[in-house]
């Protein structure tokens, strides 16, 4: 099977949809497909593609990192969130998947350059799968106070041309039905069990975080205004607790001022940042808007009991009381007291990591990926069906 994948972020933007895509790209090439992956190019002057040699024209900037093409499309920051890009029109996108020769088309969060990929798809007569992962509209809502109305609109007029809508939770899937997106299926997010995992706990990194034996609340994920980080500025005021924070974005500087005593990291990837996840005692995640939120599987997958706002993505993942804590969105008092109670009882800590890591061991990505391409197989099978 051919798929191109259009993606309006990908790695090495550290992002849910950058990460999810990377995923099913890779998971489509172990199992004998051909992925191509279309994405919005990085910053002039960021690293050129990992191998010598250009491409055709038509396809613009080849990224030759990875076993199969991606496809980079020239782009521009987000206003505001210069971490995000934002694809320019091109005539690249149609070319590329004509040249590709796709049965099928994936879109990852459309909304820019996913918007194209769907023109292209309807122009080309290619079935489309459009996979919801952002919640935009209340994004709309928290950098620009207004147009989230006009962001489901958008949302509305690409899921509703796709054949199919993948929703990663519940949550999101009731979303997308009451503002009229037909023909939704859920389909969650995977984690890699192997790499998170209890036994990369490490005592000398919990020394180095906490060398008086604080109880180490971690926070890992951007640094951004929807995702409430300062809920947990009371937490670093608790004697006995220390906060770590590991992530980037545009609410860095603020969060250091709120919370002066706790351990800021920065960025981590790889076996780093499981090592990290596995090394904390609880995991916190505090914003309300995640559509499935990939840091609480992983938290779970590295066997440690997780506090989240009963909200979105999270209530299909935390079973309050066994694997975690639900509490109110927003609410930091809420937060502080369900930490509290966790640091006041180790065994409770323990019998809920080990419950989060019993729920998740199933969800691998290969179990996942393949999920995503029996989707694929029945898109093609209704439109060969249709066209007979």
């Amino acid at each position: 099977m051919r798929v191109a994948i259009v993606t309006e972020s990908f790695p090495p933007d550290i992002n849910g949809v950058a990460h999810c895509t990377l995923q099913t790209a890779d998971h489509l090439y172990r199992r004998g497909h051909h992925p191509l992956v279309i994405a919005p190019a990085g910053p002039p002057g960021g690293p050129p593609p990992a191998a010598a040699g250009g491409p055709p024209e038509s396809q613009g900037e080849l990224d030759r990192s990875h076993p199969y093409p991606v496809v980079r499309i020239p782009s521009l920051p987000l206003p505001g969130y210069p971490q995000v890009r934002v694809a320019l029109p091109s005539r690249k996108l149609a070319a590329s998947i004509t040249s590709h020769h796709s049965d099928v088309i994936h879109l990852a969060s459309p909304f820019v350059l996913g918007a194209r990929g769907m023109t292209a798809a309807l122009r080309l007569r290619i079935p489309a799968v459009a996979v919801y992962q952002t919640d935009l509209g209340s994004y709309a809502r928290t950098y620009l106070g207004a147009g989230e109305n006009a962001a489901w609109r958008r949302i509305r007029a690409v899921h509703t041309a796709a054949d199919r809508t993948l929703a990663p939770s519940t949550a999101a899937a009731r979303d997308l039905d009451e503002h009229g997106v037909p023909r939704i299926r859920l389909w969650p997010r995977g984690v890699d069990t192997e790499r998170f995992h209890p036994s990369r706990r490490d005592p000398e990194l919990r020394r180095s975080l906490a060398p008086g034996g604080e109880l180490i609340v971690g926070y890992i994920g951007r640094l951004a205004p929807e995702k409430n980080v300062e809920l947990l500025a009371p937490l670093s005021k608790l004697p006995g607790v220390q906060v770590v924070v590991v992530g980037d974005g545009p609410s860095d500087p603020a969060l250091r001022t709120a919370m002066p005593t706790a351990r800021f990291l920065g960025r981590r990837t790889g076996n780093d940042l499981a090592r990290i996840f596995a090394s904390l005692d609880v995991f916190a995640h505090t914003g309300p808007q995640e559509t499935f939120c990939q840091t609480v599987q992983e938290a779970q997958a590295s066997g440690v009991p997780v506090i989240a706002p009963a909200a979105g993505g999270p209530l299909d993942l935390v079973d309050h009381g066994r694997t975690g804590l639900l509490v109110p969105p927003g609410d930091a008092t809420e937060v502080t007291d369900a930490v509290s109670l966790l640091a006041a009882d180790a065994k409770l800590r323990a019998a809920m990591g080990h419950a989060g890591r019993e729920a998740v061991e199933g969800r691998t990505w290969e179990a996942i990926g393949d999920q995503l391409i029996d989707h694929y197989t029945e898109v093609l099978a209704a439109r060969t069906a249709v066209a007979a």
